[in-house]
């Protein structure tokens, strides 16, 4: 029986607030497609992968983040 490790979230542990504005954390969190990763996968909390969502999307209207992979 395998044990998963359960991972820390990376703005609750360097207790940062996530922002449209600051792409290069955003990009942590999308695939090599520009689709955003699951909390599961990125090991965000709940609260903070809402927030994670809300700011993907507003970079992508703002034209920040790009939509598909280049």
């Amino acid at each position: 029986m395998a044990i998963k490790k359960h991972k820390d979230c990376y703005f609750c542990a360097n207790q940062l607030d996530v922002d449209y504005k600051d792409t290069r954390t955003l990009r942590r969190f999308v695939n090599f497609y520009m689709k955003m990763l699951p909390g599961s996968r990125t090991g965000v909390c709940a609260w903070h992968q809402r927030k994670l969502s809300m700011s993907i999307k507003r970079a992508r209207i703002m034209a920040l983040l790009s939509h598909t992979h280049k």
